[in-house]
């Protein structure tokens, strides 16, 4: 598997726990308390950029979900 590959696929879970929690990406911002805006929430859920664990950390904490439950998808067979 590609690095952008698994970018997009962490992203897109990302993307989905949020969206399940009818949260917009301004709202995931507001509740992660600073250092980071929209458009670093728009690249990362589109797998544009790679999160350092910090960020990963950040974004479960303000999902209230487990950092697991991030990155917890599917790999293609």
């Amino acid at each position: 598997m590609e690095k952008s590959d698994l970018l997009k696929l962490v992203g897109k879970r990302i993307k989905e726990i949020r969206e399940s929690k009818e949260m917009a990406q301004v709202d995931l911002v507001v509740k992660m308390e600073g250092n980071i805006d929209t458009t670093n929430i728009s690249r990362i859920e589109s797998g544009r950029t790679n999160p350092t664990v910090y960020t990963l950390f950040r974004i479960s904490q303000a999902l209230e979900v487990s950092m697991s439950d991030l990155i917890n998808i599917e790999l293609p067979k």
